[in-house]
């Protein structure tokens, strides 16, 4: 590129430059049909290794880095079924990424299931088409939304009915919004126009929640007139994408809060646009993923939902036949729709078969007591049961502060025991080893995947790397086990890793926070409240390794040092001797 910039530049006027290949979305596509190299390799995120720090975003701008809860907060995970195999997300300075070489997605049980397993169907109803029925399908870009809009179109044909279609794709083949109009009558006389009209949609059926609230979609269906079938799945979205890609490269959580999906408030939008009682949301993806393997199967799924619900003006036996016309894998599709008419007849029993429903860490019902004992567990086993109680002292005072003043431990407790735990369980090399190491590891990708496949850790040892990533084979693996076993000469005279900058920058960083929460126990008063749970919340914005971690503690101290200015401020320190409490420290 930089020669042909050097050629054109000598000539006078202005120069085109057309980069012909074919982009990583289409290769994408071509794969699934079989038409384009599909590379026997895939990523896989350690969720226990992430930090959640947004490097890989940065490097990659991929959406299929898509973001998941759990227990210790906020991780990364590769949606396999968008994965467009560029591999650039690697470049994230990260130790979490595993590449599998060989094997296969892993097929879920229900998949293996006979279609005609013992569910008694009934007959769906066929909506009314004596006048024209307006269909709008909302949904991204690559997913097949355009492909449902044709499938109807070509079941109202089989069924000798009119119809007109028109996809509003834009930059679809990117991930963006499409919407795809389907109109169909008794008679194609009865159509003069394929673009459903404001409040004329009959059937709005929202393959992802975002499109669907959008204004452009709102304004075509009209309460109490259209029903909505809205799919639940938080899909990322790009200006996610640009917000974690900011984090990793300012560090600054201020500038960049996390971003919030409003899930709540798209799905009220909705339901008054059409009328709460004419809303249905559904977990498809994740349901379809679950029951399919893949989350391209979520539209068929959603169609099968519908047409058992007898919002559709097409039977399923024509919607099958337009399914097979198609060519393009029958049998999944058809499998698809088939656990769509099953969910809508019985959702429990369809969750049931796949050990739904699935929780995640941010939806955990627990106790204080909970979180803490499972925190305590894990430093013992981090370190060991000394390092383990000096957290939980920690902890056990900021309850006795809270229970004195408020009667009951509260939030600047829970700050506490999230937090002080964040950066006592440094991720150095020796728990990077343990986390690896563990059998939960190897669990999580056999679950992913099967058949013959090795992995590949992708890493930059401290002592020798330079700070660029490299390949290891499956050895490493018991390179692993021998560093986790070694991990109780962590900071001592004979720990090799511990006069190396990143361990430094950790262990100041712990010793600042501890100086904070000393202060907090000490001049603590009811006034301050508020503001000490932020000071006991400052390490959840310290996040990712190496120079990533630089550029998130160069923010986390400025932040301190502001709140420790405002924790000084006259109208605190003069507070009544009567509000404060008198605390041993630990």
């Amino acid at each position: 590129m930089d020669t042909i910039q050097r050629e054109l530049r000598e000539f006078a006027g202005v120069s085109a430059i057309i980069y012909d290949q074919t982009c990583a979305t289409e290769k994408r596509r071509r794969r699934k049909r079989g038409q384009f190299p599909d590379p026997a390799r895939r990523v896989f995120i350690n969720d226990a290794v992430c930090e959640g720090c947004g490097d890989c975003s940065s490097k990659s701008n991929c959406m299929s880095v898509t973001n998941v809860a759990t227990e210790f907060g906020n991780k990364r995970k590769i949606d396999q079924s968008s994965c467009n195999k560029d591999f650039t997300c690697l470049d994230g300075f990260c130790p979490s990424f595993v590449t599998v070489e060989g094997g296969k997605l892993r097929k879920p049980a229900a998949m293996q299931d006979s279609m005609e397993d013992v569910w008694l169907l009934p007959e769906p109803e066929v909506a009314c088409s004596q006048t024209p029925y307006g269909i709008l399908i909302t949904g991204v870009g690559g997913t097949g939304v355009v492909t449902i809009g044709a499938l109807l179109g070509m079941a109202a044909f089989i069924e000798g009915k009119g119809v007109l279609s028109l996809d509003m794709a834009g930059m679809a083949q990117k991930g963006g919004a499409v919407w795809s109009h389907i109109r169909i009558a008794a008679d194609q006389a009865d159509l003069n126009a394929p673009r459903i009209a404001e409040g004329e949609a009959n059937f709005l059926l929202g393959c992802d929640l975002v499109v669907s609230a959008n204004s452009e979609t709102l304004v075509k269906v009209r309460q109490d007139i259209t029903h909505a079938l809205v799919n639940l799945e938080e899909s990322i979205t790009s200006a996610f994408v640009r917000t974690y890609a900011g984090q990793a490269e300012t560090g600054d959580l201020q500038r960049h809060p996390e971003p919030d999906f409003c899930a709540d408030q798209l799905k009220e939008q909705i339901s008054e646009a059409v009328g709460h009682q004419n809303a249905d949301f559904i977990g498809a993806s994740q349901l379809a993923t679950a029951l399919m393997g893949d989350s391209i199967a979520t539209n068929m799924f959603m169609l099968g939902y519908a047409c058992q619900r007898g919002w559709l003006p097409v039977s399923h036996e024509s919607l099958m036949q337009a399914v097979a016309l198609n060519g393009t894998a029958i049998a999944a599709n058809k499998a698809a729709f088939l656990w769509g008419r099953r969910a809508a007849v019985d959702l429990k029993k369809v969750e049931a078969r796949i050990g739904q429903k699935q929780s995640s860490g941010s939806d955990r019902t627990e106790t204080l007591d909970d979180l803490v004992a499972r925190r305590v567990t894990f430093l013992t086993q981090y370190h060991d049961a000394r390092f383990a109680e000096r957290y939980h002292h920690r902890v056990l005072q900021f309850r006795h502060i809270e229970q004195e003043l408020f009667g009951a431990p509260g939030k600047l407790t829970e700050a506490v025991a999230r937090n002080y735990f964040k950066v006592l369980a440094i991720k150095d090399e020796y728990e990077v080893a343990r986390l690896y190491a563990r059998p939960e590891f190897l669990s999580k990708v056999a679950t992913e995947f099967e058949g013959d496949f090795k992995l590949r850790f992708h890493l930059a040892p401290p002592l020798f790397s330079g700070g660029k990533k490299s390949a290891y084979g499956p050895w490493v693996l018991g390179a692993f086990k021998l560093l986790a076993q070694a991990r109780r000469i962590r900071n001592t005279w004979l720990d090799p890793f511990a006069r190396t900058h990143e361990r430094k920058a950790e262990l100041a960083w712990l010793r600042e926070y501890e100086t904070v929460l000393e202060a907090l126990a000490k001049e603590f008063t009811a006034n301050r409240h508020k503001l000490a749970i932020e000071l006991a919340e400052l390490p959840d914005a310290v996040r990712g390794y190496g120079p990533v971690k630089d550029r998130y503690l160069l923010s986390a101290r400025e932040r301190m040092e502001a709140l420790l200015t405002r924790w000084r401020a006259p109208e605190f320190s003069n507070a009544t001797q009567q509000s404060k409490i008198a605390v041993k420290l630990i």
